[in-house]
C-alpha cells in the first residue's frame, strides 16, 4: 500500500542512497551481530542482513536511531537464504525487525526495492508491479548466488519468500497462485464498500472514491479473465513462503487450492486497509498448503511492521488504517517474527 514516509523521510533516505547504505532501525536494545551491506541485482537494488561477528555502530539518519555493522564480513549462519518482498511504496527499513530476526537465526535475508514501488517511486504501484514482483525476487536470488561475499556460505536449493501486504502478492504467485484483473474487478463490485481500504485506498476525496466505486460496477474491459503474464513465474529455488497481511482477495481460489509448498501467514484482526475476511482469511480458508502462524488480537495492518519515529507516526495516523494499536507492543510483534523464524527453519531443512 502506498505509504506516507517520502515526505518525512526523503531526506534521510537519499543520504542513506548516496552512501549506498541501508541501515536497520532500532526497535528496543541495539542489534548486536546483525550485518548490513548493499548489493545490484541489475537495476534493483538489495539490501543484505546477516550473521557476522563484528560490532555494530550507532548513526542518526533523519528521525532514525539506526545500528549496523556495515560491510562487515559476514559469518556462517544455516546456509539458507530468505528474500523479503515489502509492500507498495516499502523500504528496507520497515521490515528492518523482520530481517535482523532472521539474520540472528542465521539466515541471510536478502531485501530488494521493487521497481516502481517503493519509497521513491510508487508509479507502477498496483497490477504492473504485482505483475513483475515474482522476477525481481528471482534476480536478487540470482545476484546472490553471484556475490563472493555470500555464494559460499548458501546452498540455495531451498531458499524461502516473505511477503507483506502487496508483497504477499509476490509470495502468493511464486507458491503457485494465479490472480487476474477480472478477480480483482468482481471483488471490488461485490465489496466495495466492507472492502473500501483495498479498492478505495488513495482516494483522496468523497467524490474520487465515488467515481471509482462506480467504474467496478462497469462490464470487464477485455483480457480482464485471463491471469496476467508475467504472474505464473516458476522458481524452483523457492521452497517455503511466509505471509503478513498479503493482498489475497485478487487470487483465483482453485490456484489457492493447488499450492503445494509450505505457507504461513501471520494476520491482523483489525486490518482496516485489507479486510481479514476477504484477504487473509480468505487465503486461510482456500489453501490446503497454508497455515496460520499468527494472528493478532487488535492489531491493525501496520502493527506488524516496526514503530515508527512520532514524526512520521503521526502523519500515517491521518490516514483511515493508518493509525498503531498500543495494544500491540514490540514484544507481542516479536512473538510474530519468532514464529516465522520458527517456520523457515523447519520448511526450509535439506
Amino acid at each position: 500500500m502506498p505509504h506516507l514516509l517520502q515526505r518525512t523521510l526523503g531526506p534521510a533516505l537519499t543520504r542513506l542512497a548516496a552512501l549506498g547504505l541501508a541501515l536497520p532501525l532500532l526497535a528496543g536494545p541495539a542489534l548486536a551481530q546483525v550485518g548490513m551491506a548493499q548489493l545490484q541485482a541489475g537495476e534493483l537494488p538489495v539490501t543484505v542482513v546477516y550473521p557476522t561477528d563484528a560490532p555494530a555502530t550507532r548513526q542518526s539518519f533523519g528521525p532514525f536511531e539506526l545500528q549496523a555493522a556495515l560491510n562487515a564480513a559476514p559469518a556462517r549462519g544455516n546456509g539458507r537464504l530468505v528474500v523479503l518482498s515489502h509492500g507498495t511504496g516499502g523500504d528496507a527499513f520497515s521490515l528492518n525487525t523482520l530481517a535482523s530476526t532472521l539474520a540472528r537465526a542465521g539466515f541471510v535475508v536478502a531485501q530488494p526495492e521493487h521497481r516502481g514501488d517503493n519509497w521513491r517511486d510508487q508509479s507502477a504501484a498496483g497490477p504492473e508491479s504485482w505483475k513483475r514482483r515474482p522476477s525481481e525476487i528471482s534476480e536478487a536470488i540470482n545476484a546472490i548466488a553471484q556475490d563472493t561475499r555470500f555464494a559460499g556460505l548458501l546452498q540455495l536449493d531451498r531458499v524461502g519468500v516473505f511477503g507483506m501486504s502487496a508483497g504477499g502478492v509476490t509470495g502468493l504467485a511464486l507458491a503457485g497462485g494465479d490472480w487476474s484483473l477480472a478477480t480483482m474487478l468482481q471483488h471490488c463490485a461485490a465489496h466495495v464498500r466492507d472492502d473500501a481500504g483495498f479498492c478505495l485506498y488513495g482516494a483522496r476525496s468523497a467524490e474520487e472514491a465515488a467515481t471509482r466505486a462506480q467504474a467496478y460496477s462497469r462490464p470487464l474491459p477485455p483480457g480482464a479473465e485471463a491471469p496476467l503474464a508475467g504472474m505464473r513465474v516458476h522458481d524452483a529455488r523457492v521452497a517455503a513462503v511466509a505471509l503478513e497481511v498479503p493482498v489475497g482477495a485478487i487470487f483465483t481460489p482453485g490456484s489457492l487450492a493447488a499450492i503445494r509448498i509450505p505457507v504461513g501467514l501471520v494476520e491482523a484482526q483489525a486490518d482496516r486497509i485489507l479486510n481479514p475476511q476477504y484477504h487473509s482469511g480468505y487465503v486461510l480458508a482456500q489453501c490446503g498448503a497454508c497455515q496460520r502462524l499468527d494472528s493478532m488480537a487488535g492489531a491493525g495492518h501496520f502493527d506488524t511492521l516496526s514503530p515508527w519515529p512520532d514524526s512520521i507516526a503521526q502523519s500515517m495516523a491521518r490516514m483511515p488504517g493508518g493509525q498503531r494499536n498500543p495494544v500491540v507492543d514490540d514484544a507481542r510483534r516479536q512473538q510474530g517474527y519468532d514464529r516465522i523464524a520458527a517456520f523457515f527453519r523447519e520448511k526450509l531443512r535439506p
